[in-house]
């Protein structure tokens, strides 16, 4: 399965900030993720791409979601990035919800760029 972190670019943080924190941990650098650049699917990918309307219901988690929708609960961040809400808390009980789909098609559209 897909991860977030596939095809994302590392950099070395030699940070003299960091120096002491390093040295007592008896490493000389530590390798960061580069943030990526996710874009939000143009009007012509939206073409490919499916959306599942869901009612979001008490108790419900975007990694749950993720895992009845994807079979991997650690793509959770495809359900809130799609519908532009961080954390559960942004959204409402009884609030709607698109689960885009298929997952082969939403994942190079997201991650183009990256």
């Amino acid at each position: 399965m897909t991860s977030r972190y596939d095809n994302r670019s590392a950099a070395i943080n030699e940070n003299p900030l960091y120096r002491s924190l390093l040295r007592k941990r008896g490493i000389k650098f530590i390798r960061q993720f580069k943030t990526p650049s996710l874009h939000f699917p143009t009007d012509r990918e939206m073409g490919a791409i499916k959306e599942v309307d869901y009612t979001w219901k008490m108790g419900d988690r975007f990694f749950k979601l993720a895992n009845k929708y994807y079979g991997d609960s650690t793509l959770w961040w495809i359900v809130a990035w799609y519908n532009q809400t961080p954390t559960e808390s942004s959204v409402s009980v009884g609030q709607l919800i698109q689960i885009p789909l298929p997952l082969d098609a939403v994942m190079p559209i997201f991650m183009r760029g990256s």
